[in-house]
């Protein structure tokens, strides 16, 4: 299972939705109470509305010039109270700020640096290699101590339910379903559950108590069948998302590891 860093995510998700960046110039789009809306605010928001599906029309250039002479009525009344001299006011435009050239420099960034068709292919590879020919069908109860684990598989081996035992597992998500799991690849799961788990026959279940990171676990194998994985066109745009995000975050490390900071 891929993991990523936040930053990394929340980047690559800010670099698609964000809108093009305008160069700056000083046309007054509108004017409110002497003070310009410059042209570029405009540009920049009526790009928002139509990235998101608004057609480009004399409604949609009213609606969006409403808008933002409602917003600069209420900047300036902000203003008047000193909202934009406070410290906790001024962190957020900086972030605000923030956030816009980041978009800017990533869109720039991914633009310049586009990711082949053949590095797709080959991820789209790795993966059904990793994910193996066998999906399986599981159940669980995980526990904190070893001696709990224990303490199942004993009743279990005197005929008590599995399900029933379940309840009594830690792990909110499968707990109220009888410890139910799904259908999944051993390379989903954390790896000596994954293991484990590829060793069982249908019906039964670990005999000793399986250690991962989370606790103690007792799994249960209820069916397998051949995993076929989806074809590579029905899963590009998920795997063209994967590598942006790891490409920014190779990105993101490496200017990182150069930055000096005291």
């Amino acid at each position: 299972m891929l993991k990523l860093s936040r930053l990394a995510s929340l980047l690559v998700a800010a670099t698609i939705v964000s809108a093009p960046v305008f160069a700056q110039n000083k046309t007054a789009f509108a004017t409110v109470n002497g003070q310009a809306i410059p042209q570029y605010v405009y540009d920049a928001f009526a790009a928002e509305q139509k990235a998101q599906g608004a057609p480009e029309s004399p409604e949609l250039k009213n609606a969006v010039k409403e808008e933002l002479v409602r917003r600069e009525i209420l900047v300036q009344e902000a203003k008047k109270k000193g909202l934009d001299k406070k410290p906790d006011m001024l962190g957020q435009m900086e972030l605000a700020k923030q956030a816009v050239l980041i978009r800017a420099f990533l869109s720039d960034y991914v633009k310049a640096n586009p990711i082949s068709e053949a590095q797709l292919k080959a991820d789209y590879e790795g993966i059904k290699t990793n994910l193996g020919t066998t999906e399986y069908k599981a159940r669980h109860i995980l526990v904190e101590k070893e001696d709990d684990a224990k303490a199942i598989i004993a009743k279990l081996e005197k005929g008590e339910k599995f399900s029933e035992l379940a309840k009594q597992s830690k792990d909110p998500g499968s707990k109220d379903k009888g410890g139910e799991l799904g259908w999944s690849s051993p390379s989903s799961y954390v790896k000596p559950f994954g293991e484990a788990l590829a060793k069982l026959k249908k019906g039964e279940y670990t005999k000793t108590p399986v250690h991962s990171d989370f606790g103690y676990h007792v799994i249960m194998l209820e069916d397998s069948r051949p995993l076929t994985p989806p074809p590579y066109e029905q899963v590009k745009q998920q795997l063209q998302q994967r590598a942006g995000q790891q490409q920014v975050e190779a990105l993101v490390k490496d200017l990182r590891s150069k930055a000096k900071v005291n």
